[in-house]
């Protein structure tokens, strides 16, 4: 890593919230009674994240912009969550760029993107579709998910206001995201989380290999390389460097970015470990391509 070559880095994804005495709540991170989380005990994360802790977790790497992704303030609150993470940007310069949240089924769907769309630092949406629990379960055709003409016609809705759309489901909703995504070609989409491997049998990883090629048969699609942590188990070099590896491969180096998903991600490993991990597994890639990886790919993506 001495000899590494070194540029700025942008994370494409990261969360910010003030749980003590702060305008908006969180009922994931705030209700008495615990919330169904992938990662298990998430205790953690019941605690302030702005800025300075922020930045005291990437000190040492040069993260010159960030993306905030809207991190379930409850749902009446969601134009609220923007204007504070405005006052934020003004008041401590990051984040750089916002993907807030608007739900598309609902019959006020397009008066809140209109909302969202006038924030000047707003650049997509993260409004995910209800899913299933489980790969055997199904949930098609409920209001909501991805077969629902409501929620269809509100994701039309985004290159009308300039939004890109962050798509996060589970790896077993990532085919049938794909033929979404097919039909809305005009449609900019970023895939949360690398599609979520957290089976790594090998029956997994097939199911999430045939998703992620269903997408990256999109043009318009791209992955975040983040979120890499499973349920179960700890952070593990070996096989999150092979999905990391495999992900660039189906994509494409330019269209893949690096994303901390910071604290959420902290759970299972430091920022420091995790950037030079990263670092570590794409080291075989030229100077150029490790640039687009940590910067451009995210930077142009989000227009920063």
């Amino acid at each position: 890593m001495d000899h590494a070559p070194q540029f700025p880095v942008v994370d494409a994804h990261h969360h910010l919230w003030q749980l003590s005495g702060g305008p908006l709540r969180y009922p994931w991170l705030q209700d008495e009674a615990p919330h169904e989380f992938f990662l298990g005990d998430y205790g953690a994360l019941k605690r302030d994240y702005l800025p300075d802790h922020y930045r005291h977790d990437a000190s040492g790497h040069d993260v010159v912009k960030t993306v905030h992704v809207e991190a379930e303030c409850r749902r009446d609150q969601q134009v609220a969550e923007t204007r504070w993470l405005t006052q934020l940007h003004a008041h401590h310069g990051m984040p750089d760029a916002i993907v807030a949240h608007a739900w598309l089924h609902t019959t006020d769907a397009e008066h809140i993107l209109a909302q969202q769309a006038s924030f000047t630092l707003v650049r997509g949406i993260r409004s995910k579709p209800v899913t299933s629990r489980r790969a055997d379960e199904s949930v098609a055709g409920a209001p909501g998910t991805m077969q629902d003409p409501q929620w269809l016609a509100g994701l039309r809705l985004l290159p009308k206001f300039k939004l890109s759309w962050d798509l996060r489901v589970p790896t077993w909703h990532l085919e049938e995201a794909a033929q979404v995504v097919r039909a809305n070609p005009d449609l900019a989409v970023v895939l949360n989380h690398t599609g979520f491997p957290w089976d790594r049998s090998d029956a997994g990883l097939a199911m999430w290999r045939r998703g992620m090629r269903a997408l990256a048969a999109c043009e318009q699609v791209h992955c975040k390389l983040s979120c890499l942590c499973l349920p179960n188990d700890p952070w593990g070099y070996e096989g999150n460097r092979d999905v990391v590896l495999e992900a660039i491969e189906i994509f494409g180096i330019d269209r893949c970015m690096f994303a901390s998903n910071f604290p959420v991600d902290g759970l299972r490993v430091s920022f420091d470990r995790m950037f030079k991990d990263f670092r570590r597994m794409t080291a075989d890639l030229s100077a150029s391509d490790q640039r687009q990886l940590f910067h451009d790919n995210a930077a142009r993506f989000y227009r920063l």
